[in-house]
């Protein structure tokens, strides 16, 4: 039996994988060092499920549990379930980007960070993103397309479209949660009513089921990859597509009616929360 290190160390060492999970943290902390001595302390919680989502990320990334989810059709489907749900939903709840910017040092910040958050072409493919009809037909459209057969197919025999699948779910992820649970801003960001939120988080439930459903039932076997690669266990090949299409069903629905939560407690401690029928029509305009 191989020592819990075997596990936990690169399969495949990405740089940059390693560059952005340590950088933003290690400026989250020191902005949250500053914060303290300011007085400004976020408490417990939000530190937590930053830590707690950015490390999840991190091990489904860069430990032996990606050469795992490379052989095993359900192993694949755990890990986009924490890149694109779970760890950007908990680094989404924690909200640490006032801190993160707190935490770069202030040469880098306002020569390198500012210029980039103030340029307009930025600001508006980061509108186009956050656009409440954009963000969850990107967000549901990402995981139809690469698990459109064919597609998957390639990707997993691909390194680089491999890596570009993966990383493109961590940042819909922490793109769409961001707009789903931060706090209403009209003049910035998440101008979206609660009210749309709460329908686009049931319409994605919706897709999600149906796509996990069709998995599960399907007769035959739809992603043949993992036999051509070998899987890493020895599981009847239709037993792994119907463990992959569960956990593409349920947990994922689940995360939605999570998120609805979240935005019912945000109405409930948004003093002025406007009107919910506030629809999105008005939100997209």
């Amino acid at each position: 039996m191989q020592p819990i290190l075997f596990y936990l160390k690169p399969w495949d060492f990405s740089p940059t994988v390693l560059l952005a999970c340590t950088l933003p943290t290690a400026a989250y902390v020191r902005g949250l060092v500053i914060a303290k001595r300011a007085g400004e302390g976020d408490g417990f919680w939000r530190p937590f499920s930053y830590f707690l989502g950015i490390g999840l990320i991190y091990v489904m990334l860069q430990t032996y549990y990606d050469y795992l989810a490379q052989h095993m059709f359900f192993l694949h489907r755990l890990q986009h379930l924490v890149l694109h749900h779970i760890g950007p939903f908990l680094v989404a709840i924690a909200a640490p980007w006032s801190a993160m910017a707190r935490g770069v040092p202030d040469r880098l910040r306002e020569r390198v960070l500012r210029p980039i958050v103030a340029n307009r072409p930025v600001q508006s493919l980061y509108a186009f993103l956050q656009n409440p009809v954009v963000a969850p037909f990107l967000f549901m459209g990402m995981v139809y397309f690469w698990l459109t057969p064919s597609i998957h197919f390639t990707a997993m025999l691909d390194i680089n479209r491999y890596r570009a699948m993966n990383w493109g779910m961590v940042i819909d992820g922490i793109l769409f949660w961001w707009l789903m649970v931060a706090p209403r801003n009209p003049l910035g960001h998440a101008n979206i009513s609660y009210m749309a939120r709460i329908l686009i988080l049931f319409i994605v439930m919706v897709l999600q089921l149906v796509l996990g459903a069709y998995i599960t039932l399907h007769k035959s076997v739809l992603f043949n990859v993992y036999g051509l690669c070998g899987r890493a266990w020895n599981i009847d090949p239709m037993m792994d597509q119907q463990l992959g299409g569960l956990i593409t069903w349920i947990p994922p629905s689940m995360m939605s009616v999570v998120g609805i939560l979240v935005v019912l407690r945000r109405i409930m401690h948004d003093p002025e929360s406007p009107p919910l029928v506030s629809g999105m029509t008005e939100t997209a305009a």
